[in-house]
């Protein structure tokens, strides 16, 4: 019989979780047990994943790097793959202000309920902190994400998720001085960097054994822990139009790896189907990023040296799926609360989300400080971001979950379009997790 693919593995998984979770709503003590006995599978699984993103970098990239035959392909494969995301990010946010000024969401919301949102959320410390955090970035200088983007200890940045742009900045500087230094004398680094690669390959394989029952923990947990139904009812005209802007860049991804890649879109979807379903429940790309380099490297037929610079650094400025939000709830907070919003302010969204997008952390909420920083961007009253944040933040998490999807299927679109472009899209060489266990198994004769 015919083992079941992943992404339907995972599928099944994610089902069973929401099912679960619905059902472990009713009894008293649902919640709390999904919280102590479910729960924990799922926190272990996006932990796993987080401790290989580093070390995968590194290595791979590394070894994208020192596999060159020309350095200036390396120069060609990084403007164009700033320049395109850059360009998806403007269209992502474009599509999210047509449509939120078509549909109006904000216009529906009655006094009452953001009165009572504002009760609820106001005073939140996941909205406090957003705010804090946010104050904390706008009081820094315009130039401060190149300064934060060069570290000032290797080791350290090697040791925190959140400082990724460090690590590549250094990597591509250890990777660049490799080439420099001749063949010979590299050698013994490129191949520790090599077999480092494999093995953290391998993790991949393994840790994704496991990806089916993760899905349903994590799913399980996200439904127990929703905030209150008729609170989510009242947001659904905006969560439709932030749900449908995404939809749109799925389909604008599918037109451009159809139309300029020449590759069934389709064919592509399902590819990356598991790293989607992945960023889905993480809601991050950063952990989602080791199985997106698997699946667009082994599935899709990416080239190393491509996918190990484009899919890092799109997993740290490449949101067009959290910009398109932003853009989205910009205006319906400011249609919700009688803000006047002018051309020349929306103009500023489009500016101040991609500006800000380059900054910002690939995790969970990133969004929502992001948000502060577009709100501010326009003169919005500083007394009123506090209701602003509170307005949106009861379907934060669902919202975020489908834009981190966006993100992480952006990513694999703009691998395969700069790979197309420089003669890197090959066929694809699927690894198992398996594929050398005869080696290290012996039976008896």
């Amino acid at each position: 019989m015919k083992k079941l693919e992943l992404h339907w593995q995972i599928l099944i998984g994610m089902l069973f979780g929401i099912l679960f979770g619905f059902a472990m709503t009713y009894p008293e003590w649902g919640p709390q047990f999904v919280q102590d006995w479910i729960s924990p599978f799922g926190t272990i699984f996006v932990k796993l994943l987080k401790l290989i993103a580093i070390p995968l970098i590194l290595a791979s990239l590394i070894k994208g790097i020192s596999d060159l035959q020309d350095i200036s392909k390396f120069k060609n494969i990084g403007l164009r793959t700033i320049a395109i995301y850059i360009v998806t990010t403007v269209i992502a946010i474009t599509i999210g202000l047509i449509l939120v000024n078509l549909m109006k969401p904000g216009d529906g919301i009655s006094e009452d309920t953001i009165t009572k949102l504002t009760e609820t959320y106001a005073t939140d410390s996941g909205v406090t902190s957003k705010l804090e955090e946010a104050n904390r970035q706008k009081d820094s200088g315009p130039l401060q994400f190149l300064v934060d983007m060069v570290p000032d200890n290797a080791f350290r940045a090697v040791s925190d998720n959140s400082l990724m742009l460090q690590v590549i900045f250094f990597t591509i500087f250890l990777g660049i001085s490799m080439l420099l230094i001749g063949e010979k004398a590299a050698r013994p680094l490129k191949e520790f960097f090599d077999s480092l690669n494999e093995v953290v390959l391998k993790m991949v394989d393994l840790i994704m054994l496991t990806a089916p029952i993760a899905v349903f923990a994590l799913l399980a947990n996200v439904v127990v822990s929703s905030g209150d139904p008729d609170l989510l009812y009242a947001l659904l005209k905006y969560s439709g139009v932030v749900v449908l802007g995404l939809m749109l860049m799925i389909v604008f991804y599918s037109l451009v790896v159809s139309v300029f890649v020449k590759y069934n879109p389709i064919k592509f979807l399902s590819k990356i189907s598991p790293a989607q379903l992945l960023a889905f429940s993480t809601s991050s790309s950063a952990a989602t990023l080791p199985v997106t380099m698997e699946r667009v490297e082994e599935h899709i037929g990416v080239d190393k040296e491509v996918s190990s610079f484009v899919l890092p650094v799109g997993a740290t400025i490449n949101m067009d799926g959290t910009s398109l939000y932003q853009g989205v709830a910009a205006v319906f907070i400011s249609q919700a609360l009688g803000f006047d919003l002018t051309l020349g302010g929306q103009l500023t969204i489009i500016l101040t989300a991609l500006l800000a997008s380059i900054g910002s952390a690939a995790v969970p909420g990133a969004g929502m400080v992001m948000l502060v920083i577009v709100l501010e961007s326009i003169g919005f009253p500083p007394d009123k971001l506090a209701i602003g944040l509170a307005l949106i933040f009861a379907v934060d998490r669902p919202l975020d979950m489908l834009r981190t999807v966006v993100n992480v299927t952006g990513d694999a679109m703009v691998s395969m379009l700069v790979a197309k472009s420089v003669g890197k899209l090959g066929e694809p060489v699927e690894k198992k997790w398996n594929d050398h266990l005869d080696e290290v198994t012996h039976k008896d004769d």
